[in-house]
């Protein structure tokens, strides 16, 4: 078993390198926001009810996928590095995984804002994330995101031995993908 867990800031390309990264392997893609738009439809974001089901769904597929026979999962998500919460959630969902004897694999993704801003608003980010069509501002929340946490480690801030860390500002996500897929051997 393997967890690919494939993080980074908003719009950075998680989702879009992961479903090419499932394409190339025997892992199934869960992009974070398959929760989100399931919940969505009954709750608002960030109230209780939305999180707990959220995270509540999340857990129980982490769970069902870390014992059984599938070869793994890739799994994408904000990790504000400012944030313990943050840095529990993660230590929270990679046990799972571990606990089961998986093998954990962490790739973090980074891009230049403008890049990040042309990306917001792909077809494919939109067809994927319903939330997020016709979301006014949603330029801003990804600057004010900058301003207000932490969504990229800091250099030798993550001492995991399976570890890749790439800027891919200018790469196309089949590259990414390929280039995870070698640096692993998945």
């Amino acid at each position: 078993m393997k967890f690919i867990l494939i993080i980074g800031p908003q719009a950075v390309g998680k989702m879009t390198v992961g479903q090419e990264l499932e394409k190339i392997t025997n892992l199934k893609l869960f992009h974070n926001h398959m929760s989100i738009e399931l919940v969505l439809n009954f709750f608002d974001y960030g109230t209780s009810s939305f999180k707990r089901l959220s995270n509540l769904f999340r857990e129980e597929i982490f769970k069902e996928v870390a014992s059984s026979d599938l070869e793994g999962l890739i799994f994408t998500y904000v990790w504000y590095f400012d944030d313990k919460h943050d840095w529990d959630y993660i230590e929270n969902l990679t046990k799972i995984f571990r606990d089961k004897g998986a093998e954990i694999y962490y790739v973090e993704l980074e891009s230049d804002i403008e890049e990040r801003i042309k990306r917001n608003k792909t077809e494919n980010r939109l067809n994927h994330k319903p939330s997020k069509r016709g979301e006014a501002g949603s330029d801003d929340k990804l600057r004010e995101s900058i301003l207000n946490h932490r969504p990229n480690s800091l250099e030798g801030e993550i001492m995991e031995k399976n570890y890749l860390r790439i800027n891919n500002t200018h790469l196309d996500p089949v590259i990414v993908a390929q280039k995870i897929k070698e640096t692993f051997s998945l």
